[in-house]
């Protein structure tokens, strides 16, 4: 992947999570059952996390 792909891929994904976010935290006003929603929150922040690192190495082997 080439550094725009991977940070619009960031961005999707950060886009998921912040509506996902917003979904649970409704589920939680009618208390409704929010594991699903946490776990897909759980998914996106590794996926977040790998996606940095991608760029973070990216970054390395530039300064290189």
């Amino acid at each position: 992947m080439t550094r725009k792909e991977i940070e619009a891929k960031l961005d999707e994904v950060k886009s998921d999570y912040v509506r996902i976010q917003s979904d649970m935290d409704k589920l939680e006003y009618v208390r409704g059952r929010v594991s699903s929603a946490e776990q897909q929150l759980i998914r996106l922040e590794g996926e977040m996390a790998e996606l940095n690192k991608k760029l973070d190495a990216m970054d390395e082997e530039e300064n290189e």
